[in-house]
């Protein structure tokens, strides 16, 4: 859609009843690419495409945060060959969107463990992340080499050296602090969690933070998810009835 199209796409889901946050599990790079006859590597950069619109899309829409599963800590195990493309296209969309970004007031969050993260895309990563850092729209939060159960453990250990060093007392430990201590730190948790491909799985993915998104899965695979599935999806969203375990 134009970016000058000030019309709402979305009548029957009214701004009030959207999500503040939306996270993303990008599945079916691959297998979208190899039931084109094409080599795995295609289904990523055909992914890209799918991020750009994804991205714009939310900003369009006032969309507060999208956070979305780039590297789980899991897919060091592919072939090298595709993790040297992986981090080929995360260096090259980091600098092919920085006008992008700009243009549309995108601040852009990194989380994650930076090991094995080429130096390279990781000055890339760093300067986009400063050079939108006094932007005021939609958050663009990248879950890069993350995996929700070492977010934890990391969690867990800076907590112990804080009470190690008197700086917390352990029975002050309650939730929030625990939150204060994620990776997330100060971003709010998700309302709705996407997931394409089909899988009925949340892999790893904001294992603390998804508590009480409603989820969305949609046999589509990534390279095919567009605008028309994210409206329907917050669609979906606005309609439901969300509790949070009490009675409305």
């Amino acid at each position: 859609m134009s970016l000058v199209d000030q019309s709402d796409p979305l009548p029957d889901a009214p701004p009030e009843r959207r999500p503040r946050h939306i996270a993303v599990i990008m599945d079916g790079n691959g297998r979208w690419a190899q039931r084109q006859g094409l080599p795995r590597i295609e289904g990523h950069r055909r992914g890209v495409a799918s991020v750009r619109n994804t991205v714009e899309e939310c900003a369009r829409l006032g969309i507060e945060q999208l956070t979305l599963y780039c590297l789980s800590s899991e897919n060091w195990k592919r072939p090298q060959s595709e993790l040297d493309f992986l981090m080929h296209l995360l260096e090259q969309y980091m600098i092919e969107e920085r006008s992008v970004i700009m243009r549309q007031n995108i601040v852009v969050k990194i989380i994650g463990r930076r090991e094995g993260i080429p130096e390279g895309v990781q000055r890339e990563m760093d300067k986009t992340i400063q050079m939108s850092a006094a932007n005021t729209g939609t958050r663009l939060c990248l879950a890069i080499n993350y995996g929700g159960r070492a977010e934890m453990v990391d969690a867990v250990q800076r907590i112990a050296a804080d009470v190690r060093e008197s700086r917390l007392v352990p029975e002050s430990i309650d939730e929030t602090t625990i939150a204060d201590y994620l990776y997330t730190s100060g971003m709010p948790d998700p309302d709705l969690l996407i997931r394409t491909a089909g899988e009925m799985r949340i892999s790893n993915f904001l294992l603390w933070q998804i508590s009480y998104a409603e989820l969305w899965v949609t046999d589509l695979c990534w390279p095919e998810f567009g605008i028309e599935q994210l409206h329907q999806a917050i669609r979906d969203f606005a309609a439901r009835d969300r509790r949070f375990g009490g009675l409305n």
